[in-house]
């Protein structure tokens, strides 16, 4: 989230700041030139632009959330590249005035005041607008770039809070800041920033079809990065670069931050004496330079003649108060409640002709005996339904295609009296409402027909019957695989019991990665888990409690120098467990949802305490675990692929990829006869030839934690694609 909220900390405080310090030269020059009855007019101006960004806001995350997920894509890349011309406009023109801001500011309030007060709310509210509409059209690209918003606007937040008592101590003269070289560092921070948006923009152009090139990467580093490790999510939230870009995207990032960056600092470096000198010349109607002072609220008061509000006196201050009882012909508060109202009403009215719900959304009911009522056909594109509960009991409500049960959209536990929206992309096709009210049988709503462009993707229901069929061959893997385990922990006995600890090691870590290779069924071995594969994190007695048991207690006394009478115990205690658990597994009771679940989870683990090396005991093999785990999760994705495949044909291509890019590194970390790690140390004291993790070269273990991140990645769309679902 604060990765997110950098980029909107920044803007915030530079656009709060350069409208802060516009209103409070309006301030300083009307209280100087003796017209105070004005500020109520800036105000006016103020809060009229705070209402316009706030509509235009409204209208565009109104106006997004009812096109398709392709045209989402254009319509917020087309918004990125025009954040980044406003953005690249203001930073350029913030340089060249940041000297002469306030001389600048004075001279239109002076022109404001000559012409009459509707000018004045004009000129303020045109001053403050324009900031506003770069800021929302700003944080609306960030936030939608950050998938998030609490980020984003925090970071605005915060910005502008800071800008605005920045703001107030340059009024009240407590504070001096140096404006040129503030806007001149934070401009140069900008411009990368704007590099990366515009990136971000030409892929999302890219992905909405409208622009060429979205598989043709220039980057690719998604094996050689985590993109899930903190420096990657900051990189990205805070510059928009991503471990895989297109050729478009680096070449429009590397031109656009070579010439605006080229461009920025020679006007940095350029003389500006010329143009300060009129300025100076200009006597009392110039403000002192910005770039080291406040703008003044109490200067010494001004030559008659020589300012053009006090030329303008009294009339230009307005007319008397009895005049004014006398001429005026509406309230006083009229101005002020029209500018501020008019964009305040056209939000209102974005807000109403989509029943105050992004545009597409409709009320269906849901009930046990009437489903979809309401319902009718809506426009194709991304919709969203507000799905309310008038039954008495909690159902799960889909979305389907009733020829086929395919699911488009689905909320789970929908409680009566309750509201929640349901988002699903709509295309050509035909829809109905399927609702499955607790311990009720399902009830469907009639089918509507949606025509014109556009396609969606549905998931095809998945009952629990259809996972039995991978159970069943999984099921047989495992309990071949503790067959071959308890003749392994046979072998690792006897080694003991004969006093060969140089064979236990070696049969200690095949009869290990063969337990690690079931790492599928985990959930089901109940107390035995903790018996056979325990570590001692957590136990009171750490290495000497009686409670640490199994492989990870026998790999500590076989790499510790521990005698083969006191590793006697131990493996005699392995071999019982692993039979009592092959006789116990069979009935033991493996819920079929839990193999989806488990295509991610087990690497998860891996992730987490393998190539961490948290779970070594002294062996240095926590690689030949993960390749054990590996080969688990591949027999696990055989027995499901079936499945996979008929939901998202796609995904098994990339899945295998990931897989041999993640295999072919461990195998790069496997000594094997070579003798070699991939450090290239010498791995002799090493079982099986594998490299310890903490000695594998930085590089290398960077690529495979980015490896196996970016199989994990791939992986997580599995547990919904198999979900059981009552819908059919």
């Amino acid at each position: 989230m604060w990765d997110d909220a950098f980029p909107s900390f920044l803007i915030g405080l530079r656009e709060g700041l350069e409208a802060g310090l516009i209103v409070s030269i309006l301030i300083a020059t009307l209280v100087r030139a003796d017209a105070r009855a004005r500020l109520p007019q800036v105000w006016t101006g103020v809060l009229a632009a705070v209402a316009l960004a706030m509509s235009f806001g409204a209208v565009l995350t109104f106006t997004a959330a009812g096109l398709s997920a392709t045209a989402q894509e254009a319509f917020g890349g087309t918004l990125s590249v025009l954040a980044v011309a406003f953005v690249t406009a203001m930073v350029f023109w913030m340089r060249r005035s940041a000297r002469h801001l306030s001389g600048e500011i004075r001279e239109k309030v002076t022109a404001a005041l000559a012409m009459g007060s509707g000018m004045l709310v004009v000129t303020s509210f045109l001053a403050v607008g324009r900031e506003g509409l770069e800021t929302a059209l700003f944080l609306w690209t960030t936030a939608r770039a950050a998938g998030e918003s609490t980020g984003p606007m925090l970071g605005a937040g915060i910005g502008l809070v800071i800008a605005a008592g920045l703001c107030w101590g340059l009024y009240r003269r407590v504070l001096k800041i140096n404006l040129t070289r503030f806007f001149t560092a934070t401009g140069a921070v900008l411009i990368v920033i704007a590099a990366g948006v515009l990136g971000y923009g030409l892929r999302d152009l890219q992905e909405g079809r409208v622009l060429p090139g979205r598989t043709a990467y220039a980057v690719d580093l998604s094996g050689h990065v985590d993109a899930g490790s903190w420096y990657a999510t900051l990189v990205q939230g805070v510059l928009n670069l991503t471990p895989t870009m297109t050729w478009l995207q680096v070449a429009a990032y590397v031109v656009y931050l070579a010439v605006v960056m080229t461009l920025f600092v020679r006007g940095v470096r350029a003389p500006r004496a010329p143009a300060e000198r009129p300025h100076a010349a200009a006597g009392s109607t110039a403000a002192p330079s910005t770039g080291g002072s406040a703008p003044s609220t109490g200067a010494s008061p001004q030559p008659k003649g020589a300012n053009a509000p006090e030329e303008a006196g009294a009339p230009a201050a307005g007319p008397s108060p009895a005049a004014t009882g006398r001429t005026r012909r509406r309230p006083a508060w009229a101005v002020p409640v029209t500018v501020i109202a008019v964009p305040t009403l056209v939000a209102g009215l974005v807000v109403a002709l989509s029943d105050g719900k992004p545009a597409g959304a409709q009320t269906v009911a849901v009930s046990e005996s009437d489903c979809g009522k309401g319902f009718t056909a809506p426009g194709t594109g991304r919709r969203t339904f507000q799905m309310h509960n008038t039954g008495g009991r909690t159902s799960e409500v889909y979305l389907v295609d009733p020829a086929t049960n395919a699911v488009y959209g689905e909320i789970e536990g929908l409680a009566p009296g309750t509201t929640r929206d349901l988002v699903a992309t709509v295309g050509a096709g035909t829809y109905a409402w399927r609702c499955v009210p607790t311990g009720g049988k399902a009830v469907t709503s009639a089918s509507v027909r949606v025509s014109g462009s556009g396609t969606s993707r549905a998931v095809l229901p998945l009952a629990e019957s259809d996972l039995r069929p991978p159970l069943a061959a999984y099921k047989a893997y495992v309990a071949a695989g503790l067959t071959t385990l308890v003749r392994q922990t046979d072998t690792l006995t006897a080694d003991v019991r004969g006093g060969r600890l140089a064979a236990a090691r070696a049969d200690w870590l095949t009869a290990h990665r063969t337990y690690a290779s079931l790492g599928a069924a985990y959930g089901t071995f109940a107390d035995f888990d903790g018996q056979i594969d325990g570590r001692p994190d957590g136990l009171s007695g750490g290495i000497g409690d009686p409670r640490f048991t199994g492989f990870h207690r026998i790999e500590y006394g076989l790499w510790h120098g521990e005698s083969a009478a006191g590793l006697m115990p131990y493996v005699q205690r392995l071999g019982s467990d692993v039979r009592e658990l092959r006789t116990a597994f069979p009935g033991q009771d493996f819920d079929p949802s839990d193999l989806p679940l488990r295509c991610h989870e087990i690497l998860e683990n891996t992730l987490q305490f393998e190539l961490t090396g948290a779970t070594d005991q002294g062996s240095g093999t926590n690689l030949a675990t993960a390749d054990a785990d590996l080969a688990g999760t591949k027999e696990l994705l055989r027995v499901l692929r079936p499945l996979i495949s008929a939901r998202d044909p796609r995904l098994p291509a990339t899945v295998d990829a990931d897989v041999a890019r993640l295999q072919a590194l461990l195998d790069a970390a496997h000594q094997g006869a070579s003798g070699k790690s991939a450090s290239g140390k010498s791995g002799s004291g090493n079982s099986g030839g594998w490299t310890p993790v903490e000695s594998l070269d930085p590089t290398a273990r960077a690529r495979i934690n980015g490896a196996t991140g970016q199989l994990l990645e791939d992986l997580a769309p599995i547990p919904d694609l198999l979900e059981v679902r009552k819908s059919g």
